[in-house]
């Protein structure tokens, strides 16, 4: 029987979210009901707000989330009632081309639930990354489910759903960040700490942290930056050139998603260096480079989707990293609220002075 729970939705382009009552169909085959314990509250669901995405509304926000999962459709194996799950956002086909020449990181036909979580009039909701986890349980594909330590804590675990995995990944998976390698990140926020910590976890000898607020730099020293430049007050190429004996850096993560940063992180690689970009530009932004710089530069202009992760593989290596204490997924829990804290949390994110508020229920 089809269940009702309460669910944050995005009615419309800039209106306030709200707690409304939700529709969950039993799971057909090849899906899933997942109880939520935990939800990320990402930049990417203030983009859906924001109409930055696209103009499906109503949307089911929230997609960084841990859970149970509760109910299987036909033919699902993978996973089971009473599974400990992080939802990802790519659950890869096994059978595109991607996936079938060995890099199912790169799946070109993930896959959603086919069946639409309603409201009570029965209008379609649009669920956020095909999550929709700003609810007490949501449906989804069941390969979007990938089990994990059920000893982790629910918050903890979630993060890895979406910004810490980007991050991470962005460092190790997509820049290839090796030992003795200098690396700077620019955009200190959730992702970007998270770049941080995955540059330090693959050996990088020098991290350079560059942001416009001294409050994320200082948290980003605590999350392994080795140097930091405050863009606001220094010239941030120069600064990472000198921190570098006037080369620039091996690997340059921009986690920002802005023309102006991106140049930045153009011009502050080492010749043959790499650049990656993990921030999300909206779809006006615009970039202008001359093209003899691209050509003459060398090295790899490379773009990061989820820290071109493959889920089954590195949600639990994570997991079982931060239980050896080798990483610090909690340090990015800033603070646990209800769902009907989001709209507060979204203003928080303008503050800058939070890297993750986590919805629990």
């Amino acid at each position: 029987m089809p269940q009702h729970v309460q669910g944050v939705i995005a009615p419309g382009r800039n209106e306030p979210v709200r707690v409304e009552t939700i529709v969950i169909p039993d799971p057909g085959p090849g899906e899933a009901v997942v109880k939520i314990q935990a939800c990320g509250v990402c930049h990417t669901d203030l983009h859906y707000k924001q109409g930055a995405i696209n103009d499906e509304f109503p949307f089911l926000l929230g997609h960084e989330a841990a859970g149970i999962v509760e109910s299987v459709g036909e033919g699902v194996t993978d996973v089971t009632p009473g599974d400990f799950v992080v939802l990802n956002w790519r659950a890869v086909c096994g059978t595109c081309r991607a996936c079938l020449r060995g890099r199912p990181w790169y799946c070109f036909a993930t896959h959603n639930a086919k069946q639409r979580m309603t409201l009570l009039d029965g209008t379609e909701l649009s669920p956020a990354l095909g999550i929709g986890a700003f609810a007490e349980k949501t449906l989804v594909a069941a390969g979007q489910c990938t089990k994990v330590d059920p000893a982790v804590a629910p918050e903890v675990a979630g993060l890895l759903g979406c910004g810490v995995m980007a991050g991470i990944g962005a460092a190790i998976n997509t820049g290839n960040v090796g030992r003795g390698d200098t690396v700077a990140v620019i955009g200190c926020g959730g992702v970007g700490d998270a770049a941080i910590v995955g540059s330090r976890l693959a050996g990088a000898a020098k991290i350079i942290a560059v942001d416009i607020d001294d409050r994320k730099l200082e948290t980003a020293k605590g999350m392994g930056a080795t140097h930091t430049v405050n863009s606001r007050s220094a010239d941030a190429v120069e600064a990472i050139r000198e921190l570098t004996g006037g080369f620039g850096a091996d690997v340059v993560i921009e986690a920002v998603g802005r023309p102006e940063t991106y140049r930045q992180a153009f011009y502050a690689r080492d010749l043959a260096g790499t650049v990656v970009l993990v921030g999300v530009p909206t779809p006006e932004m615009k970039l202008e480079l001359p093209l003899l710089d691209v050509f003459g530069r060398g090295g790899a202009l490379k773009s990061s989707w989820y820290g071109d992760c493959l889920p089954s593989r590195d949600f639990p290596m994570l997991i079982d990293l931060h239980q050896q204490g080798r990483i610090d997924l909690a340090a990015f829990v800033t603070e646990t609220i209800g769902l009907g804290d989001v709209e507060k949390a979204f203003a928080r994110m303008h503050e800058g002075d939070v890297l993750r508020s986590v919805v629990v229920l």
